[in-house]
């Protein structure tokens, strides 16, 4: 009977046992699916631990190597790493990346081991040259790429990015920029990739994949997640100043301003997106639910985090003047959907005690630090949180990427000009060269040596700097006459005058919040006496090259007219004038065009190849027409005819496709590469339509005398906008096809679209 007793009493005990929640699911199992793990995790937070999940500090408040290269936390770092953090800014910056490797595991291990439950942080970096940090390659600035019209190259430049910076310990990169930049005054203009919405898109597109490891490189821990930004509008900031006001038509933003991001969310799957400094049409960016939440996720299906720019929750409150408090601020934030606060001190550290008083705020903190903690399971950090030093060694510097790294250059650099075929020179003939101006660098006459060979002599006089180059608003110097002098008589005795001229990062400048901290300029035109420059040693009657070096467009009226020819740089990588110089003595053909319209005139402004067809009926008083350059121009030591443009059909329909051709021949004597460029313009819209819009391109190269039939396809999405009642639509109407060498220079033919 006892026995028959046990047997029941198991078999309930069973019953009930099978009934009974199941086990726990442990967030440390790497079976278990990223949501899964999310879920498991979160509900041991406390409020206090989730916030911390929620903020990003600066590595510079005290997480540095000692006299012997290990970890040492100041006070203050330590007392915030007690509860773990989201992330820290650039640590290990100023270190070689093998110091930094060994820095950061440490301080990985120290955060792991002192918050309850082990949870990683995300170091973070930037990326305008490489890996902003010591001792990684050094590319060309992402404006200085975007000449090269070659997306595939981009996507190799940010990979390698990807991958020197997680071999440095690094997680995430607040890059690449989606911004389309279209006022040189503004200071952060080469960090952008140009004044046009698909040309950006294709770069940024390629960057993120690239530096994000096609997706597959974040779980494998061979490369970093991508912060695409400034969502939205930055860049278009009023008068050039940072901080101002945006005011964007919301037709525009739609159509010229949104798809790059769009694109780094849907086709390439950035792991982030960082918010605008700047307001939007009276909505500040960082407040903004209908842009934050309603654009980018409820539209797109965004499912990162949001990080917000440095301390721009709070300056909602003490800047922006739209919230009433720090903690309104903060809440305005949340809501907005901002995961993670950038720095502040003064904005989510509230939130702990805002809970309090409104206990819904819990649901808004829980959101983000979802996206937070599932970035890190993404990137692996709760299972490989550590860096091989070895690799390390290896992977940092290869001569593959530096290889790339002047590829890059070369397919960058843009010939604007070359007056009686200045350049190339040749390097089989003697002659005395005379490397002069103010962008001239300690090692440019050395890196021209190693490519001219023994023929032709150098002579180097930089003459003058532009600037005192001393604080946050560097100086403009006087006017140095004996340094004229002695450039215009060094220039004498040579046969050739290579003029270095431009701009530099002094004179091209992220303006910080701080008012003694200036980067945007009021005018375009080049700084100092480089003008008089020109035409004094253009006046000595021999052949004057303009190598010009600059971080934004510059108006250069005077260069333009007097130079023989000129090389238009923008800032190139750590190679730049060995590149330079096979471009110069004929090595390779320059094959870069421009991404921005040059100006004649600051007064121009706005003035971008796209704009609306009416802003072109009239021209300026005592201005010569135009622009001094258009977009999409680049000249080429080949001599490219295009020839027997001929399209598919006469019409399209929206569920149909054309194709478009042209016959490209390289009628020179070098082999060359050459950027086709394809332009659709809308002949008749319900809106006021552009000019004509970029919808395609193609970098081809050809052999003397070879010619290719270049082919696009032209979709019925290529051909939609944004129509009267805010809706996309295709509308019905005549098309010009436009396939040439720049924005300016082209054959056409014509289409109908038919519903």
């Amino acid at each position: 009977m006892k026995r028959k007793s046990l047997i029941v009493f198991t078999a309930l005990a069973l019953a009930i046992l099978s009934c009974a929640e199941p086990a726990e699911k442990d967030y440390k199992d790497a079976s278990l699916s990223i949501d899964d793990r999310v879920e498991a995790l979160l509900p041991k937070l406390s409020i206090e631990e989730k916030v911390a999940q929620m903020r990003i500090f600066h590595a510079n408040i005290g997480t540095k190597p000692d006299e012997n290269g290990n970890l040492k936390l100041s006070d203050k770092v330590i007392e915030k790493l007690k509860l773990g953090i989201a992330g820290i800014k650039n640590p290990g910056e100023h270190i070689d990346p093998v110091a930094a490797a060994k820095l950061n595991n440490e301080l990985q291990k120290y955060i792991i081991e002192n918050n309850r439950w082990g949870i990683p942080a995300l170091f973070v970096t930037e990326s305008y040259n490489g890996v902003d940090a010591e001792g990684c390659t050094k590319f060309g600035r992402p404006m200085t790429s975007a000449a090269s019209f070659n997306p595939e190259l981009v996507r190799r430049q940010w990979d390698v990015v990807g991958r020197e910076a997680r071999l440095r310990g690094m997680h995430m990169c607040h890059s690449p920029e989606a911004d389309i930049v279209r006022d040189p005054r503004f200071g952060r203009m080469s960090e952008a990739f140009g004044e046009d919405t698909y040309l950006t898109t294709q770069m940024v597109k390629n960057a993120v994949i690239g530096v994000q490891g096609n997706y597959e490189g974040l779980g494998n821990g061979t490369h970093i997640g991508a912060v695409a930004k400034h969502f939205a509008g930055y860049g278009q900031v009023l008068g050039g100043s940072n901080f101002a006001a945006i005011e964007i038509s919301e037709r525009t933003l739609i159509d010229e301003i949104y798809p790059p991001f769009e694109a780094a969310v849907k086709e390439a799957k950035t792991l982030g997106i960082m918010a605008s400094h700047g307001d939007l049409n009276g909505v500040a960016s960082h407040g903004n639910p209908e842009l934050l939440t309603g654009v980018l996720r409820d539209q797109w299906g965004f499912e990162g985090y949001v990080v917000s720019d440095s301390n721009d929750i709070a300056r909602l409150f003490y800047f922006m003047g739209v919230a009433e408090s720090p903690e309104a601020a903060a809440q305005m934030g949340l809501e907005a959907g901002i995961d993670i606060d950038l720095y502040a001190e003064d904005s989510y550290a509230y939130l702990p005690e805002m809970v309090k008083k409104n206990p819904e705020l819990e649901k808004l903190i829980d959101r983000s630090v979802r996206r937070v903690l599932r970035t890190k399971f993404i990137l692996g950090l709760f299972d490989n949180p550590y860096i091989d030093l070895e690799e390390t060694k290896k992977g940092v510097r290869a001569e593959s990427s530096l290889a790339l790294a002047k590829e890059s250059d070369l397919e960058s650099i843009i010939l604007l000009k070359n007056e009686n075929d200045a350049l190339p020179l040749n390097k089989e003939k003697s002659m005395k060269v005379a490397l002069l101006g103010p962008l001239l660098k300690d090692n440019t006459k050395a890196m021209l040596e190693s490519v001219s060979g023994s023929n032709i002599k150098f002579v180097a006089e930089k003459g003058f700097n532009l600037t005192n180059e001393k604080g946050g608003a560097p100086k403009l110097l006087d006017r140095d006459p004996k340094a004229i002098a002695k450039l215009v008589n060094t220039a004498k005795g040579a046969d050739v005058s290579i003029l270095f001229l431009g701009g530099d990062e002094f004179t091209a400048k992220e303006a910080y919040f701080s008012n003694s901290t200036k980067g945007d300029r009021a005018t375009i035109d080049p700084v100092g006496p480089q003008d008089e420059l020109v035409e004094k040693i253009k006046a000595l009657g021999k052949p004057v090259i303009v190598v010009l070096k600059h971080r934004r467009t510059l108006s250069i009226n005077t260069i333009a007219k007097e130079a023989d020819a000129i090389l238009d740089t923008w800032d190139l990588s750590e190679f730049g004038d060995e590149s330079t110089a096979k471009i110069i003595f004929g090595e390779v053909s320059p094959s870069g065009k421009s991404p921005v319209t040059i100006p004649r005139s600051i007064g121009q402004l706005p003035f971008h190849y796209s704009m609306k067809e009416i802003n072109y009926k009239k021209e300026y008083l005592f201005l010569e027409d135009g622009p001094i350059y258009p977009f999409g121009h680049g000249l080429s030591y080949g001599d490219f005819e295009y020839s027997d443009i001929s399209i598919s059909s006469g019409e399209i329909t929206p569920e149909t496709e054309l194709e478009v051709s042209v016959k490209v021949t390289n009628e020179g004597s070098m082999k060359a590469k050459e950027v086709v460029q394809l332009y659709i313009k809308d002949e008749i819209g319900s809106v006021t339509r552009p000019d004509k819009e970029l919808k395609g391109f193609e970098k081809i190269e050809l052999d003397a005398g070879e010619s290719k039939t270049v082919t696009f396809t032209i979709t019925p999405k290529m051909l939609e906008f944004t129509g009267i009642s805010m809706e996309k639509v295709l509308e019905a109407g005549d098309y010009t096809v436009k396939i040439g060498t720049s924005s300016q220079d082209y054959l056409e033919t014509t289409f109908k679209l038919k519903k």
